[in-house]
């Protein structure tokens, strides 16, 4: 199976923003514009201690000049990837514009106060299911899960707000590399990454298709 590029689809040097972040927003909302469905989903690959690689899709809750943001389970198959191994990639991608954006960096947890923040908005259900959920661990049935968040409903029933787990909270991809990928005609798609050379120091360059 093969879709056929669009011709009038490009990116060019002169397309491009002073730097990653506001390329990225750019695009960003060129996504939600467009209405593609979950524009801020996001392939997350991690790797473990012995360099085993391991990829799922979750969501995109922030980003700003100091990197992507997004929350999970600390003891999840990531979490303990992250902890053996604290570099991520991320692929944003956005078949409906013919663009995906390819990210690598390194991972930091968030502080505890910006984990609070983001869980108290959260809808309650997501919160009481992320006190229910053992993320990436074996079960024997759904019925397991069911019981786990009825006894996690009881247990909250009368607090407000609920608190967020110790076990869960955010990441956050500081990147050293943000590619910016235009699909076009037979192959020849445009790529133009920026790449931290030193600290503070990014130089842009076009990759081959």
């Amino acid at each position: 199976m093969r879709n056929e590029y669009a011709e009038e689809k490009t990116l060019s040097w002169g397309d491009l923003a002073a730097d990653w972040h506001t390329q990225f927003d750019r695009w960003f909302h060129d996504a939600v514009a467009a209405a593609l469905p979950e524009p801020n989903a996001m392939v997350v690959g991690t790797a473990d201690a012995d360099g085993r690689p391991s990829g799922r899709t979750v969501l995109l809750k922030g980003y700003d000049p100091a990197g992507f943001v997004f929350f999970t389970n600390y003891a999840s198959r990531k979490g303990g990837d992250l902890a053996a191994n604290p570099y991520a990639s991320l692929v944003f991608p956005w078949f409906g514009m013919q663009r995906q954006v390819v990210v690598t960096g390194r991972v930091d947890r968030l502080d505890r106060a910006e984990t609070e923040a983001y869980f108290a908005s959260r809808p309650r259900g997501s919160q009481l299911g992320a006190w229910a959920s053992t993320q990436s661990s074996v079960v024997a049935d759904r019925s397991v899960l069911e019981e786990r968040y009825q006894e996690v409903q009881r247990r909250f029933a009368d607090v407000e707000p609920v608190p967020a787990p110790p076990h869960w909270g955010g990441l956050r991809v500081r990147p050293d590399a943000v590619e910016f990928w235009q699909g076009r005609p037979d192959r020849m798609h445009d790529r133009l990454r920026y790449r931290l050379a030193a600290p503070g120091e990014w130089v842009t360059e076009r990759l081959a298709p």
